[in-house]
């Protein structure tokens, strides 16, 4: 509870300073005084209550936020993204029309000598308006400038999230890739697994999700099939059912699963459970020896990098999982963060599966994830130990993905 609580917090106070940002650009500097700033304003401080409103409404089951509040948050980050890279040139251009400003304000004439006429009164000359009440056009020209950044950032940032909203309510794409293997043995070269990660079934994605997942990895006729963790964002009471159809995985030589941080959050001992009961053996910081056409490898898993309970919900032990075994014989970690690797590079893993990352899921976000982990998509190394990251099938958060498709991988291993 307390943990929630913090995390609402945090995030309240987050999206009050971006949102203050956004009224500064799309609202003080567009309007002026009067009724369509009031509207403005209003309008900015209910989006503002919605991103951390929809935050802790989908975590105790108030799903109906999730649709407004999520495209809402992916709409306001390419705002932000779009607004940011325009301060620099707004800012030169409100330079220049102040320079040009002050080069065509006209020097104020000197004063003329009064012309005494008969009688003796004076009459005073004809004299130009003082040089502080010019015309003064400058105001109404900044006007339009905000104007005009606010209405592309907004139509640009409303497109971009339509196109990754469809990409991301799309079906996973199909990537094949090949690993070599220095300790395969040369019969077991080709072996296949299918990977996926990142399901995330939810408030915004249900059975048909989980079907046609399913679907595509049985064309596959896979040797294996690993799931790397982040399956739910619910408990198996809202789920359960969304998740049957993995009963219906094919494979050879079985399917396997391993936690990722968000089973976590979800009661990671009831899903554990009932994954096992719908056919997927999970790895909890545990290995099985495969064997398949004359050869044998180890395939092990730990659990997430972000357990901080104890049993089922204990932290990754690389030991128990990778440790005492035949060094002679290949092993493939199933790990749902990239940053495991560290760890697996230490016992001589070959290969590692992940996820977690879902390779950015918005761009430029990310750079952002690079800086957390090693890997973020695809194929890479860490110490020696290959990683291979999968962009992942579903999407967290906003149904948005630009720039990276959901994906599912078909390994091939190769043996050298």
């Amino acid at each position: 509870m307390f943990a929630v609580l913090g995390f609402v917090a945090a995030m309240a106070l987050l999206a009050g300073l971006v949102h203050l940002y956004l009224w500064k650009r799309l609202v003080r500097d567009t309007t002026r005084p009067g009724l369509p700033r009031r509207i403005g304003s209003v309008t900015m401080l209910v989006l503002a209550v919605l991103v951390p409103a929809t935050m802790a409404g989908t975590r105790v089951g108030v799903h109906w936020l999730a649709w407004p509040g999520y495209l809402w948050l992916a709409i306001l980050f390419y705002l932000l993204v779009l607004l940011v890279a325009l301060e620099l040139p707004m800012a030169v251009a409100r330079l220049v029309l102040r320079r040009r400003r002050a080069a065509a304000t006209p020097t104020a004439p000197a004063p003329e000598p009064a012309l005494v006429v008969a009688g003796g009164s004076a009459e005073p000359p004809a004299t130009a308006p003082p040089v502080g009440e010019q015309p003064d056009h400058d105001p109404s020209r900044r006007l339009l400038l905000a104007r005009g950044a606010a209405i592309f950032a907004g139509l640009t940032a409303t497109g971009v999230t339509g196109y990754g909203m469809r990409t991301a309510l799309g079906p996973p794409q199909l990537d094949r890739v090949q690993v070599h293997l220095a300790r395969l043995p040369r019969s077991m070269d080709g072996l296949r697994i299918a990977t996926v990660s990142d399901i995330h079934l939810g408030p915004l994605l249900g059975r048909a999700h989980t079907e046609r997942i399913v679907a595509t990895i049985n064309r596959l006729d896979a040797d294996l099939v690993a799931v790397v963790g982040d399956l739910v964002d619910g408990s198996v009471a809202e789920l359960g059912e969304a998740a049957a159809p993995l009963r219906d995985l094919r494979s050879r030589h079985g399917s396997y699963f391993v936690t990722g941080n968000h089973e976590y959050y979800a009661g990671v001992e009831e899903w554990v459970q009932e994954v096992d009961r719908l056919g997927l053996r999970v790895l909890q910081n545990q290995r099985v020896e495969i064997t398949a056409r004359g050869g044998a490898l180890d395939l092990a898993g730990v659990n997430d990098a972000d357990a901080a309970g104890t049993g089922v919900a204990g932290p990754p032990d690389y030991a128990a999982a990778l440790g005492d075994r035949d060094p002679k014989r290949p092993v493939v970690l199933l790990a749902h963060q990239p940053v495991a690797a560290f760890e697996a590079a230490k016992h001589g893993v070959d290969l590692q599966l992940s996820g977690h990352t879902h390779g950015g899921q918005m761009m430029p976000f990310n750079y952002l994830v690079g800086l957390e982990q090693p890997v973020v998509s695809g194929l890479g190394e860490v110490n020696g130990t290959q990683v291979y990251v999968t962009n992942g099938a579903g999407f967290w958060g906003p149904p948005v993905r630009v720039g990276v498709e959901p994906q599912v991988t078909l390994v091939e291993l190769r043996s050298e």
